[in-house]
């Protein structure tokens, strides 16, 4: 071990700690990282043989090109807001909640499940209570998936990492034996699929000939609440202060236990409500699958938005953007679905590697 420990080669530079760090770096990182993804696209572009400016107008601007894209665009975004709005607060809070896609999907069980029992010729239920059951029973579901992850780590002290993650892949086959089982459609030519649902329960649209539905106006205020309830609360300052500073919430009488459940529950609150717009907007009805990966994703979002609820709302349109983009290069391009999930991991790792300048700086080793 230690023979392979000294053949390892030395790097021409090392981390220094700042003194103190640069608040210019914590707002000029997210943006750094995404001229870096930009730049290291464009050479992907190039090793799979395609022009690169092409790539990059199909990524950066044929998604602005006309109404319909730019409410495709918005409308992408608005379940990535809603579970980064969640995950701002558990992320805070220091309680690594990484199951919202798992917490988005069973919230969207729970409210596409609602939908089939009320949605039945007879019942002349008018569509507002409809819809308010339906987003009632989306966050409950979401709620409810989070809640089991704060009960195994309040009760038995499990990891809430690897929790929150399994249960993802359990709320997947969740919904895939409901769409074969019970709320499979009987007039659906045995696809696994529910019944489509009528339009009364379904969200009005935003702009006329578009799919962006109000979910867009209701994400928007939310992002207001989540701002001022982060900053301007006792609770969401007891919060912030059990994540960065746990001895002195400890002294403050701050209660960690209540930040899990608090934290958790309100993360999945949130991914279980971007669930039931997911369903009650451009899906229309229950699939095998409800979301691309919203979930995962809204983890870079948050990230983007440095942990903050209007930043959040930026982060969204950014990782919209990448997902548009991605469909463009697929139908375009020829290029495979993969490409969404390259840039998504670039920017990643590259935000990872500029948020680690906030904290320390590069010193270039003198030579010997």
């Amino acid at each position: 071990m230690l023979k392979a420990f000294a053949l390892r080669p030395a790097l021409p530079f090392r981390l220094e700690l700042r003194g103190a760090p640069s608040r210019a770096m914590v707002f000029a990182s997210p943006l750094l990282a995404i001229v870096l993804t930009m730049a290291l696209g464009a050479l992907l572009f190039m090793a799979l043989g395609k022009d690169p400016l092409t790539g990059l107008r199909v990524f950066l601007v044929d998604p602005f090109n006309g109404k319909r894209a730019i409410s495709e665009l918005l409308l992408k975004s608005i379940p990535l807001v809603l579970c980064a709005l969640g995950l701002t607060v558990c992320f805070r809070s220091n309680i690594w909640n990484i199951g919202a896609e798992g917490q988005l999907t069973f919230g969207a069980l729970c409210a596409g499940a609602t939908l089939v029992c009320i949605d039945v010729p007879g019942q002349d239920l008018p569509g507002v209570l409809g819809l308010l059951l339906m987003i009632g029973a989306g966050i409950l579901g979401g709620a409810f998936w989070a809640a089991i992850t704060a009960l195994l780590r309040d009760r038995f002290n499990a990891n809430e990492i690897l929790v929150s993650l399994m249960l993802t892949y359990v709320a997947q086959l969740l919904l895939m034996w409901a769409v074969n089982g019970p709320l499979k459609d009987p007039n659906g030519m045995n696809f696994p699929q529910s019944m489509v649902f009528s339009e009364k329960f379904l969200l009005p649209a935003l702009i006329a000939g578009t799919r962006l539905h109000v979910g867009f106006i209701a994400m928007l205020a939310l992002a207001l609440v989540m701002a001022v309830f982060i900053t301007r609360s006792f609770r969401g300052f007891s919060l912030t202060v059990g994540g960065s500073a746990p001895l002195a919430a400890l002294y403050a009488g701050f209660s960690s236990r209540s930040a899990l459940w608090v934290s958790l529950l309100i993360s999945g609150a949130f991914a279980g409500l971007a669930g039931a717009f997911e369903v009650a907007g451009p899906i229309g009805q229950l699939l095998p699958s409800v979301s691309p990966g919203y979930g995962f994703a809204a983890i870079i979002v948050a990230f983007i938005g440095r942990l903050n609820p209007l930043g959040a709302v930026l982060g969204g349109l950014v990782m919209s953007l990448m997902y548009l983009g991605g469909e463009l290069a697929q139908s375009r391009l020829g290029l495979p679905s993969a490409i969404t999930g390259v840039f998504q991991g670039m920017l990643l790792f590259l935000l990872l590697a500029c948020d680690t300048l906030i904290e320390y700086r590069l010193r270039w080793k003198a030579a010997a």
